[in-house]
């Protein structure tokens, strides 16, 4: 786990990259290549700008270990990169409808393959993913819907739904206002989604279920480098930068960003 947190942070310091989403979820992505038969076993992961590990551990380490292979791998899953992906997938809140189809393939040819989504909670306020929540939890047969709850998106999450796993962690997941379970799915909690071994006993707890179950993680975003930990928000995707002190490597660009262009127009037509 140190050795794929500091091929991270070298990466991303040279070229840029998404940091605080990799850093933590880094034990997650270990314990499931551990429990799990990747590529028979499928993960569908949610945006995937956060599986930076996952390719390092399915034969794409090259791309961080080689500066001059930076560029070798897309920084999303891509089918045509490697069969350990299925999707490319660059935005948000697909993943639990796209395992869903998954599972629901797998059962109408009789597989028997395990089948996970992998969804943060900033991807779960999106309105596909009550959709795809909605169908999966009528399933008949393996399906995991990993929460990976590590209190923010790009900004700090807010709205009912942070309000309610905010119950389930200060509960240990014993909250009776679970949304998960008024679905109607089996819930499972893990208090320390970056301590490995307890990531590898729920996977192995889970791995063979036989309906489905949301495994709702908390993590820490950034965990590793302490300036992602104390500013996640600037953090999230980041510029190249200095490995001494954190300062970008480049000037801010003159004039106003594209995003207070938008906001300015906006403000103007209102």
């Amino acid at each position: 786990a140190a050795e794929i947190r500091q091929l991270i942070i070298e990466k991303d310091a040279a070229v840029g990259g998404h940091l605080g989403p990799d850093l933590g979820i880094v034990e997650l992505t270990i314990a499931y290549h551990y429990v799990f038969s990747a590529p028979t076993d499928k993960i569908v992961w949610d945006v995937s700008h956060q599986t930076y590990p996952h390719k390092m551990l399915t034969g794409r380490a090259y791309a961080w270990l080689d500066p001059e292979a930076y560029d070798k791998v897309t920084p999303y899953t891509n089918p045509d990169e490697s069969p350990y992906d299925y999707y490319a997938i660059g935005h948000t809140s697909t993943s639990v409808s796209l395992a869903t189809g998954m599972a629901k393939a797998r059962d109408l040819l009789g597989g028997s393959e395990k089948i996970m989504a992998v969804i943060g909670d900033g991807s779960l306020t999106g309105g596909m993913a009550y959709e795809g929540l909605n169908n999966a939890a009528m399933e008949k047969g393996n399906l995991v819907i990993v929460v990976n709850d590590n209190q923010w998106s790009i900004d700090k999450n807010v709205g009912g739904l942070t309000t309610a796993l905010a119950k389930l962690r200060a509960s240990q997941g014993q909250d009776p206002e679970n949304p998960f379970k008024a679905f109607g799915f089996d819930y499972r909690y893990v208090a320390d989604g970056n301590d490995l071994e307890s990531m590898i006993k729920a996977f192995q707890e889970i791995r063979d279920v036989d309906h489905p179950l949301v495994l709702h993680v908390n993590t820490l975003k950034g965990k590793g480098y302490e300036p992602a930990i104390r500013d996640e928000e600037g953090h999230h995707w980041v510029r190249p930068f200095n490995l001494t002190d954190d300062s970008p490597k480049a000037a801010p660009a003159a004039g106003p960003s594209a995003a207070q262009v938008a906001v300015n127009t906006v403000a103007e037509a209102i």
